[in-house]
């Protein structure tokens, strides 16, 4: 379960505003990966804990419904948050590795109010200036990269709802562009569309 003992170490080191940097939709067919990067008041982690916290977890772990409840209150209590994208093009042209650390730094460039430490899912980020720890499974340990989880998980399945509405059968709103059945099917059917990753394996 994510806590705030990561964060609360550095906090004890100077650091003030931490940013929690994730990326969804690495795994998909189809459309950009997501990313973001949030900075939560450090008075949270020095209160005891409120309810919506408490609940906060890898976006992975949790509902729909839940993500949408707690992006909510996230993004009205958030000290400064910011997205990131890679396209599908980008994906094809540098491998989906490199795209998801584009899309990180971008969620970080993107930040109204810059932070002084990051805090990132999985490996660190290179060519960015600030004092950062890559922390593996992170969004399993850290509060703040799992807001970041949660928030890009949302806005990524939104794009996917819209998006389902312009390529039509391809069940965008149920598989929000992973390889389902439903949607190997459609693109047996039909073939790829301008947004699948055409570097990734299409055919099931």
């Amino acid at each position: 379960m994510a806590d705030f003992w990561i964060e609360k170490k550095i906090v004890d080191r100077g650091f003030k505003a931490i940013a929690g940097v994730d990326e969804v939709g690495r795994g998909a067919l189809l459309g950009p990966v997501v990313a973001a990067a949030v900075i939560l008041p450090c008075s949270i982690m020095r209160e005891e804990l409120v309810d919506w916290v408490e609940e906060i977890n890898d976006s992975k772990l949790i509902s729909s419904l839940k993500r949408e409840k707690l992006t909510k209150i996230i993004l009205t209590h958030a000290v400064s948050v910011g997205f990131g994208l890679a396209s599908n093009h980008e994906i094809d042209q540098r491998n989906i590795y490199w795209a998801s650390l584009i899309a990180m730094r971008r969620a970080v460039e993107n930040m109204p109010l810059s932070p002084d430490f990051l805090l990132v899912d999985g490996f660190s980020l290179n060519g960015v200036n600030y004092p950062q720890i890559g922390v593996p499974k992170g969004d399993r340990k850290s509060i703040t990269i799992a807001a970041a989880s949660i928030v890009a998980k949302v806005l990524r399945d939104e794009m996917m709802v819209r998006l389902d509405k312009v390529y039509e059968g391809y069940a965008l709103s149920k598989n929000k562009g992973y390889g389902t059945k439903e949607h190997y099917r459609a693109l047996k059917k039909m073939g790829p569309t301008a947004l699948h990753r055409m570097s990734f394996n299409l055919k099931h």
